[in-house]
């Protein structure tokens, strides 16, 4: 699966490599060197964010993150991990990476997933210093209303489906 995934997105850059170079080779040298400086600025924070989550779960107690986020701890774990969710800062290495650490520590799959899915839908830095400038405070309101159940039902969704 994750070679088709990999020859996808490699498909997918050759076929926009083809096309900035049909409008010009100016735009191909152009995109190749800030797609590469990009590469560049990007591997060192997964690296970190990878080699941090492989730490972060050595060094979590096993028992009190059974205990907090694991597969018994029910309601309260799922609370404990959308708050925690919605209230990590930074981007997918961030967010991932203890989701990682997490499952690794002995959190359980749905707490797990309602971390990520508040994380992603509902990360507090989010929506102060990008949503409340730029939309409508109603607007901000209604999304984040709307927002709220979902980490709860895609961990209801992943405990129907099983572990994985």
């Amino acid at each position: 699966m994750i070679f088709v995934v990999d020859g996808l997105l490699w498909a997918i850059a050759i076929a926009l490599a083809l096309i900035a170079a049909s409008r010009s080779r100016a735009l191909l040298r152009d995109s190749a060197r800030l797609g590469t400086l990009d590469c560049i600025k990007l591997l060192p924070r997964i690296l970190l964010g990878v080699v941090g989550s492989g730490y972060i779960a050595a060094l979590l107690p096993q028992e009190t993150v059974g205990h907090w986020l694991g597969a018994d701890s029910g309601f309260t774990g799922l609370c404990i991990a959308v708050i925690g969710g919605a209230l990590t800062p930074g981007g997918p290495v961030i967010g991932f990476s203890i989701g990682a650490a997490a499952i690794k520590g002995g959190a359980g799959t749905p707490q797990v997933i309602a971390y990520t899915t508040a994380w992603a839908l509902y990360a507090v830095q989010r929506v102060v210093m990008w949503e409340m400038p730029v939309m409508t405070s109603r607007m901000v309101l209604l999304r984040t209303v709307a927002s709220l159940p979902l980490p709860f039902l895609a961990a209801a969704i992943a405990m129907l489906l099983g572990r994985p």
